[in-house]
């Protein structure tokens, strides 16, 4: 397959169905797409290095409880930095003149590439896009992926907040999930970014095959004596493709992962953690910057393996994706040519594109925000939120729509409301 560059600016600037009166919050994401070893339950664009050995080094019993880590000679991580700010340099016509709030590294494992690598990508992301002042640049870590002073050295390159992915404290679960680090280095590791980073997030799934209530608890108490600024507990989802989707295993059952939910909004909450979305909890002022913009139906240029990106103009809205396959990628991207698709959204999917995101937080959206970022009028969402309201999902006033706490409890049903035809 053969990638394509983006339409001509003048393409983007034609004419249109929607009337968009400012453009949106920017954000830039990143995709590093390597890991260590593909997890069974992932869905990302992610690809496994080879020879494992070659990546880790584990602390013997009685070393330091931290993961020694050598780059493999698989990575190639100047090349593909090298692609990465050619695709960048492609994009720039598209968002020029705009000012980028947030930064995410993400992937894949992004804390396989050294400090180094990832100081000359921020360093030459800074030289083509205008960032805010007090930008919030994030780099997704695992604990198996870390040795100590790393994180020190990702700051030293620009990195502002962490999150590290470490899903449970349980020896057990972590391998029926696939992790390829134990509770040991999972706790290294937090107690090494809280001493580096002014902020970060710690990472948590929940429904895990085998998984009690009982077991739960002592994850979640495990995680909040760390203290983290951030958590966020993801639900265990079997999706399409994985390892799990062909050999499924045994999850808790639905009503064990209700009360699972409630034992998290119970928790976090004597622990001082508002819990400000769906499956985010934070202390004041350490709500994820760039994650809100998602949520709030900002846009983001989205470079990188597989990347996705959501951009507005003054007629439409576009969403693009990059070529996934790490190979190809490069060599599109060093060529000019990255895209694998596109388009415009179409009007009849933005009211559903924008409930997605903005009724995942618990304070819900402003109505003007919705016209200004889906350039439609509210009376494309009329009957929604009627039906919203009738069914004690929602709740509205003059300037503010948000979900109720059976809104945010059955979210899906919420969100389902606002489909084209439904």
């Amino acid at each position: 397959m053969s990638g394509q560059a983006p339409r001509a600016l003048t393409e983007y600037m034609r004419p249109g169905l929607l009337q968009l009166q400012a453009q949106p919050p920017l954000a830039l994401y990143l995709h590093l797409p390597w890991c260590i070893r593909k997890c069974p339950y992932c869905d990302f664009n992610s690809h496994a290095v080879r020879g494992d050995e070659a990546v880790v080094r584990w602390a013997g019993a009685d070393a330091p409880a931290v993961t020694q880590v050598a780059a493999p000679a698989e990575l190639p991580e100047q090349r593909y930095i090298d692609a990465l700010i050619a695709d960048l340099e492609v994009a720039l016509p598209l968002v020029w003149g705009r000012t980028v709030h947030s930064v995410f590294i993400g992937g894949g494992t992004p804390s396989l590439f050294s400090p180094q690598a990832i100081d000359r990508l921020l360093g030459d992301v800074r030289a083509r896009l205008r960032l805010e002042a007090d930008c919030e640049i994030t780099l997704e870590a695992n604990p198996g992926t870390f040795e100590k002073d790393r994180f020190r050295a990702y700051r030293a390159a620009g990195v502002t907040r962490l999150s590290v992915g470490v899903q449970s404290f349980d020896d057990g679960l972590l391998q029926a999930v696939g992790r390829v680090h134990d509770r040991r280095q999972a706790i290294a590791a937090l107690e090494e970014a809280a001493q580096a980073f002014d902020t970060f997030n710690l990472d948590l799934m929940y429904a895990l095959p085998g998984q009690t209530p009982a077991m739960l608890a002592q994850d979640l108490a495990t995680a909040l004596a760390l203290a983290p600024p951030h958590l966020s507990v993801y639900h265990l989802t079997i999706e399409p493709n994985t390892f799990f989707a062909k050999h499924p295993p045994v999850l808790p059952e639905d009503d064990v992962a209700y009360g699972m939910l409630d034992q998290i909004t119970e928790a976090t909450g004597r622990a001082g953690l508002e819990r400000y979305e769906v499956s985010a909890y934070a202390r004041p002022r350490h709500r994820c910057v760039h994650n809100l913009n998602y949520w709030q139906f900002g846009d983001y240029l989205g470079i990188g393996a597989g990347a996705h990106s959501k951009l507005s103009f003054a007629h439409r809205v576009v969403r693009q994706v990059r070529l996934r396959e790490p190979g190809l990628y490069m060599a599109q991207a060093l060529a000019g040519a990255a895209l694998a698709q596109d388009e415009d959204v179409r009007r009849a999917d933005l009211p559903f594109e924008f409930m997605l995101n903005a009724l995942r937080l618990r304070e819900g959206f402003a109505l003007q925000d919705f016209t200004e970022r889906t350039g439609l009028p509210l009376s494309a969402i009329a009957a929604g939120l009627a039906e919203g309201e009738r069914r004690g999902l929602l709740l509205r006033d003059a300037a503010r729509v948000r979900p109720t706490e059976k809104g945010f409890d059955f979210l899906s049903d919420l969100q389902e409301i606002f489909l084209a035809g439904a």
